[in-house]
């Protein structure tokens, strides 16, 4: 489906959330914000889901980033289901902003519209999406996923602790990786400024090809 992805500028609308009406762009400042859809108020996976994405809220804070969620049901179910989220996953606490969108115009403008689903009334609702959105308001990294299947928030967590030490240091993080892991040095910086770069010294792999491309060191 066409619209808003990767790299691509996310516009700064102007929305009606359980914490008042806010620009976008306002609310996302300077911190990297997780704009995360779910297809339904009162439905059983969105429930699980932010029940447990309340809970993880502290985590992603302290790793300097916000949260918003959008349905497109109106304010006052949002308000009414947060009682059964918060009921469902003990000791979680929905602190974060959760935008309505009853005309459906949002999800569209978000990329968020899930081409197959549709609720009782015939109505587009959102996908299971997911969009890492950097300081400069621009997406870093999208997750989709049907109405059917929720998401992992070990996953969430992860790609956030990469796309941290991405922006941090000129690296890129291999398959699985997870935090305290050895990183990869991407081919564009050469051995040269690696060293420069990474004073601790870093591994290379020896690989049939002889080329020296797969280098691994440690950032933190």
């Amino acid at each position: 489906m066409p619209g808003l992805t990767l790299g691509d500028t996310v516009p700064n609308i102007h929305v009606d959330t359980t914490h008042g009406r806010i620009w976008l762009h306002d609310y996302i400042g300077d911190s990297t914000t997780i704009i995360f859809s779910h297809p339904g108020d009162f439905t059983p996976v969105c429930t699980t889901e932010l029940g447990k994405i309340a809970k993880y809220k502290q985590e992603f804070e302290e790793k300097g980033v916000k949260l918003i969620g959008l349905s497109c049901d109106d304010l006052q179910s949002h308000k009414e289901w947060i009682k059964d989220i918060e009921a469902f996953t003990p000791g979680s606490k929905v602190t974060y902003p959760i935008i309505a969108d009853p005309n459906r115009e949002i999800i569209k403008q978000l990329n968020m519209v899930d081409p197959d689903e549709k609720d009782s009334s015939g109505n587009q609702v959102p996908s299971r999406a997911l969009h890492i959105v950097g300081p400069d308001k621009k997406i870093k990294l999208s997750f989709l996923y049907p109405a059917c299947t929720g998401r992992n928030m070990e996953e969430v967590m992860r790609v956030v602790e990469s796309l941290n030490r991405v922006c941090k240091y000129k690296i890129a993080t291999p398959v699985d990786w997870k935090p305290g892991e050895p990183v990869v040095i991407p081919p564009s910086v050469s051995d040269e400024d690696a060293s420069k770069m990474f004073p601790q010294g870093y591994d290379t792999a020896d690989l049939p090809s002889k080329k020296r491309y797969l280098r691994f060191v440690h950032v933190d």
